[in-house]
């Protein structure tokens, strides 16, 4: 019996964690490529030999994942790899079904192969959905772990879209750091909030490297999930963030279920702005599919810098986008705040669009009347940059985790929106947090 013939698909993250741990240096398979899909611009790369090891010595290939069914038949594929998050349960079978209908058959990894475990304790921090409030719920307990006198250090869910092999380990403790390592948005929108606290941050491609790294200068570690993912380290608590801005996601969604299934502690975020109905049906879910999980109701109220700017004015809203596309959120804390301060006219920035952010709109209609901030490349970067400074606005709202004019020149008025988890009633995540303050 030779080699299995392995294609991983992927998005540039959760396939390359797959490919190390498992693959990586195993004689039983040969991964003949990745494909690549969600993310612009991150097929047409090589998997570069410094990462894929003594057995595949030219690296290995990522090419667009709707090539896929040819690559099955071209290079006589056994395996295709599933390895991306935040699709639909009916997304995932249509994919499986082309892959067998092309003659291969089709894998999907858990937590036993994939799961790195750590000498220290690991807190996961993940969601049923993108844009759940992840990135609140990670800063509200590194603070409170931080407040408790304990050293910690977040590892984030990867987001390699540059060159791999300046991007296998990656640490972030300045602002200086985003620069050196020409950070995109995406990845200033999930660093430099944490930074900006006092956290250090690492990321990358390798993460058995990367968690050995982090476990030289931390007392605990929290694992700061991207989309609705599964973490790449073995919790020892587990805490996991739902939607009621869409309910039922929590249960129809890959791998967001896997995590409600596997999740200590449930958070129903965003109950101040959900419709009542909807937090009772999220609330049946997690009962239903989880019912040991202690359940931490939430808000994420917005903070804004200079309301007055937005009264009466004709606003551009500018939103974080990965919630907006791949998300399938149609509007985020942005448009909250224009209705809440009254702003006369939201913009919709469609007929201005330039370039790859137009072909966004064109891929997820359901956006509307509001900007995602993509910047997943630097020509990405200006193109967002030239679409803003082409509307007639006169107030931009940013509402994206970063403030966008360190990277963009705005010269008309602004505001930022922030937002912060608080907790609703009893229990609290200081409740469920207090057997790690006592460790040593």
């Amino acid at each position: 019996m030779g080699r299995k013939r392995v294609i991983i698909m992927g998005a540039a993250g959760r396939d390359f964690h797959n490919f190390n741990v498992l693959f990586r240096d195993n004689p039983t398979y040969e991964v003949v490529a990745f494909t690549a899909t969600q993310i612009p611009n991150i097929e047409n790369r090589i998997y570069p030999p410094e990462l894929a090891g003594k057995l595949y010595p030219n690296g290995i290939p990522i090419y667009p994942e709707d090539e896929l069914p040819t690559l099955i038949k071209k290079h006589h594929i056994d395996i295709v790899v599933f390895s991306y998050s935040d699709v639909s349960h009916q997304y995932v079978m249509e994919r499986a079904s082309k892959v067998l209908a092309a003659g291969a058959n089709f894998m999907l990894l858990g937590p036993q192969d994939t799961m790195l475990k750590s000498r220290l304790p690991v807190i996961s921090i993940t969601a049923t959905r993108t844009g759940s409030g992840k990135s609140q719920t990670t800063r509200k307990v590194a603070k409170l772990l931080k407040s408790h006198g304990k050293n910690v250090v977040i590892v984030r869910h990867p987001m390699p879209y540059g060159d791999l092999r300046k991007q296998i380990t990656q640490r972030f403790a300045s602002l200086d750091d985003l620069d050196r390592h020409n950070c995109t948005i995406e990845e200033r929108e999930e660093y430099e909030p944490h930074i900006n606290n006092g956290i250090v941050v690492y990321a990358g491609v390798d993460y058995e490297q990367i968690l050995r790294e982090a476990e030289s200068e931390a007392d605990i570690i929290i694992w700061d999930g991207g989309n609705n993912d599964l973490p790449f380290f073995k919790p020892d608590l587990s805490i996991v963030v739902t939607d009621p801005h869409r309910p039922g996601n929590e249960t129809s969604y890959y791998p967001g279920l896997v995590n409600l299934l596997l999740a200590d502690v449930v958070i129903v975020n965003k109950i101040d702005s959900a419709k009542w109905s909807d937090i009772q049906t999220v609330l049946v879910n997690i009962k239903k599919y989880n019912p040991h999980a202690t359940i931490i109701e939430a808000a994420s109220p917005i903070f804004v810098e200079h309301p007055d700017r937005i009264n009466g004015k004709a606003v551009l809203v500018v939103e974080d986008g990965p919630t907006l596309t791949h998300g399938e959120m149609p509007y985020g804390a942005g448009i909250i705040a224009a209705q809440k301060y009254g702003a006369r006219e939201i913009i919709d920035p469609r007929p201005y669009a330039k370039g790859s952010i137009k072909q966004t709109f064109a891929k997820y209609p359901h956006i509307g009347s509001l900007l995602p901030a993509m910047g997943y490349s630097e020509t990405q970067i200006k193109e967002l940059a030239t679409t803003i400074n082409s509307i007639p606005y006169e107030t931009l709202i940013i509402a994206t985790p970063i403030d966008l004019r360190r990277l963009i020149s705005i010269d008309k008025p602004s505001c930022r929106v922030k937002y912060e988890l608080e907790e609703i009633g009893s229990p609290k995540l200081d409740d469920v947090l207090r057997p790690f303050y006592a460790q040593p």
